[in-house]
C-alpha cells in the first residue's frame, strides 16, 4: 500500500538525516544549563516547527523548484556540499566541556533572558539546519519527486510522508526534551566521541547526496 511504502522510506531516509540522539548533544551543547521546562517547551516548539517544515517542503517544494527552473541533481549537489561542509566543521571544531564558572555564568544568563533569546532561535538554528538541515530538504524533495501524478495514490503517499514525520518529530521532542539526562548518563568524552562520529556520517552522507546529484548531471554532459 502506498501509505505504509513511502512512510518506511521517508522514515528510514530521514531518521539518519535527523538523528534525533547526535542533535539531541549539539542541542544540548547550545541551550546549555537551563531548567527542565525549558527544555520541554523548546523541544516542544521544535518538534511542532519541524512537522511544519517537512510539510511545506513536501507540498511547495517541487513547486518552488518548478518556478525558479532549479533541478532536482542541482539540489542534490548543492545540498550535499552544504551537509559535507558542515559535518567537517563538526569534525575538526575542539569543543571541551565547559568550567563551572561557564556554567553558572550560562545559567544565570539564560535564566535572565530565555523568553528572549532561547525561544527566538526554535526555528532557526534550532529547528533549521540542526534538526532539519538542508540534506532533509533534499530527501524530501527527492520522495515528493518519486510520489506518482494519479491523484488517489498520490493522497496516499503524502499521508505516508506525513506519518513518518510525525513518528521521526515525535522522536525528536522526547531526545531534545530530556537531553540534559542523556547527557547526564553520557560521559563528557563518550558524548565528544559520538559527536565525531556522527559529525563523520553527517560528513559522508553530505558526499554521497553531492555524488548522486553529480552523476546525472555529468551523465547529461557527456551524452550531449
Amino acid at each position: 500500500m502506498q501509505i505504509w511504502k513511502y512512510f518506511a522510506l521517508a522514515f528510514s531516509a530521514l531518521l539518519p538525516m535527523v538523528n534525533p540522539l547526535g542533535s539531541a548533544i549539539i542541542f544540548m551543547g547550545l541551550v546549555g544549563s537551563a531548567p527542565v521546562t525549558v527544555y520541554r517547551s523548546l523541544a516542544r516548539r521544535i518538534a511542532i516547527n519541524t512537522v511544519l517544515f517537512f510539510a511545506v517542503v513536501d507540498l511547495v517544494g517541487s513547486a518552488v523548484l518548478n518556478f525558479f527552473g532549479i533541478s532536482l541533481p542541482i539540489v542534490q549537489l548543492s545540498g550535499g556540499f552544504v551537509i559535507a561542509a558542515i559535518g567537517w566543521t563538526m569534525l575538526n571544531q575542539q569543543d571541551p566541556a565547559p568550567s563551572t564558572e561557564k556554567r553558572q555564568a550560562a545559567e544565570q544568563a539564560q535564566a535572565r533572558d530565555v523568553e528572549g533569546t532561547l525561544l527566538q532561535k526554535t526555528f532557526y538554528p534550532f529547528t533549521f539546519p540542526i534538526t532539519a538541515g538542508p540534506g532533509c530538504i533534499v530527501v524530501m524533495l527527492t520522495l515528493s519527486a518519486r510520489i506518482p501524478q494519479k491523484t488517489i495514490p498520490s493522497v496516499f503517499a503524502h499521508v505516508g510522508l506525513l506519518l513518518a514525520v510525525l513518528l521521526l518529530s515525535s522522536t525528536v521532542y522526547f531526545c531534545y526534551a530530556y537531553a540534559p539526562r542523556l547527557v547526564r548518563v553520557i560521559s563528557p568524552s563518550t558524548a565528544q566521541g559520538i559527536l565525531r562520529v556522527f559529525s563523520f556520517i553527517l560528513l559522508c552522507i553530505g558526499v554521497q547526496i553531492a555524488w548522486n546529484g553529480l552523476v546525472p548531471l555529468l551523465t547529461s554532459v557527456l551524452h550531449r
